[in-house]
């Protein structure tokens, strides 16, 4: 056998060569299966295009308007309490309790814009809206006008802001 029948028996009547150079499916096919070389079937996936987060916040229900109002009045009634001069005896307790509710204020508005991912922010929410209200809303109304005839509502406003809490653990 000299060189050009070895080379010829190699590449083309050996078994294995001859079944990998033939261009043919079922031949190529049959040595993939028998190797058990086959690719499994790729299953596609659609991405879907990003959201616009405008969408999202008109998908998410009312909380995240909410959220904006809220914070909006937060920065107003903030910037208003801390241009406010407090003349009276009892200024710098004043000054303290606005700043007090002006904290919680701007606290409990960036917790409304997780209320859409708890199971139940209808609960969540309209306890945290109550508990800004109540706390936050009589703690201004003292700090502006020294009046403590709603304070008796700001404990249990007080209450509703941890009840709001806990609602977006349900």
């Amino acid at each position: 056998m000299g060189f050009q029948d070895a080379l010829n028996y190699v590449l083309f009547t050996n078994p294995i060569s001859s079944n990998t150079l033939h261009m043919g499916k079922s031949v190529t096919n049959g040595v993939i299966d028998y190797l058990g070389l086959r690719p499994k079937p790729v299953e596609t996936v659609k991405i879907l295009p990003p959201e616009p987060l405008w969408q999202m916040a008109h998908s998410t229900g009312p909380f995240i308007r909410i959220a904006a109002l809220s914070g909006a009045a937060a920065v107003i009634l903030g910037a208003y309490g801390s241009h406010k001069t407090y003349k009276n005896e009892n200024g710098h307790e004043l000054r303290r309790v606005f700043e007090t509710a002006s904290r919680y204020h701007f606290i409990h508005t960036l917790a409304f814009i997780g209320m859409p991912m708890s199971r139940m922010p209808l609960v969540a929410g309209t306890f945290m809206t109550s508990g800004i209200i109540l706390f936050c809303g009589t703690c201004y109304y003292y700090a502006f006008t020294g009046d403590k005839s709603y304070s008796k509502l700001t404990p249990i406003g007080g209450t509703c802001l941890i009840f709001g809490w806990l609602g977006m653990i349900l």
